[in-house]
């Protein structure tokens, strides 16, 4: 098989290069409780997408930082008794979509909330307030500032508050709330899953948002990842701050936060995938410590992985 990184043995053992800050357990602890200090003031406004057997509202809830957040929030008209849900996140700069593509799972049941993330394509509230550069992307927004700062800190705990509003829905069994995503939406997905550990279970696809040291060393610092090039070339061309840089960057890595996951996880990642390389990928699923599948497509890169859907269908409806 071609390689674009290790060799599959040594994936499977890879730990990762990102520094981990030495008190990243304490940051998100502080994170998680100024999240739930916010008053939420959940708002569902009945939307002008309209279907048989299908209720769609817009839903806005206040985040840290006094943003207002926006998700699509689908629900079956009729349902007797509390059904599962489903959080889904979107990829990198893009939006919550359509409402049609999440009929499927409502049609089982489900009710659905997909996140706008803040900042990006969405109807999301970016509070903004940061020193520094916002040029050309967000992992780097707020790195001039204080390690709270990091907009994707805020955005992780969007994901996790609102699964956790949508688990407080009379409609919804809380105890039956999974997390579905793509690339960004993929590193969202296990993000959220170790901030709101009731998550059930997850499955993410090529996650982004890991291992961001890794992804300069391979000199793959381009596409998604093309703002840490920027960065450098930008406000350290010489990289006399490349310790600390990538030490501040820790805090958003997702690889990190894997070891808070208590659900149930299923990744799917394809071995030629050179925007979120596959040792990235790996460096976050190796610290999970819950029960865990992986489906790999040996020669697939970052683009839709053949069946992945039908799987994760599968993995979901079976509680």
């Amino acid at each position: 098989m071609p390689l674009i990184d290790l060799p599959l043995e040594e994936l499977r053992a890879y730990q990762g290069r990102n520094p981990r800050p030495s008190d990243h357990g304490e940051y998100w602890d502080q994170a998680l409780t100024e999240m739930r200090a916010v008053d939420p003031q959940v708002e569902l406004v009945p939307a002008d997408f309209r279907v048989p057997g299908v209720e769609c509202f817009d839903l806005y809830f206040t985040g840290v930082r006094q943003a207002r957040v926006h998700a699509k929030y689908l629900r079956p008209a009729k349902s007797a008794n509390p059904h599962p849900a489903m959080v889904q996140f979107h990829g990198y700069s893009g939006s919550s979509g359509d409402w049609h593509d999440k009929l499927n799972y409502v049609a089982l049941g489900y009710s659905i909330a997909a996140l706008d993330c803040r900042g990006q394509a969405g109807l999301s509230q970016d509070t903004g307030g940061v020193s520094g550069t916002t040029f050309r992307g967000h992992i780097i927004r707020g790195l001039e500032d204080a390690p709270h700062d990091l907009l994707f800190r805020h955005i992780f705990l969007d994901t996790a508050q609102l699964a956790g509003l949508v688990m407080e829905l009379p409609e919804v069994d809380g105890s039956r709330v999974c997390a579905l995503g793509g690339s960004q939406g993929g590193g969202l997905t296990l993000a959220c899953a170790a901030l709101e550990p009731r998550i059930r279970k997850a499955a993410p696809m090529f996650p982004f948002l890991c291992d961001y040291q890794r992804v300069w060393e391979m000199d793959l610092a381009k596409d998604a990842y093309e703002e840490l090039r920027t960065y450098f070339r930008q406000y350290d061309p010489k990289h006399e701050r490349e310790e600390e840089i990538f030490e501040r960057l820790g805090y958003i890595d997702v690889q990190h936060l894997a070891k808070r996951i208590h659900g149930e996880v299923l990744l799917g990642v394809g071995l030629m995938d050179t925007v979120c390389p596959p040792s990235t990928q790996f460096a976050a699923y190796n610290k999970i410590t819950s029960p865990k599948r992986l489906l790999l497509y040996p020669d697939f890169g970052h683009e839709g992985l053949p069946g992945f859907g039908d799987h994760a269908m599968t993995f979901f409806t079976e509680w």
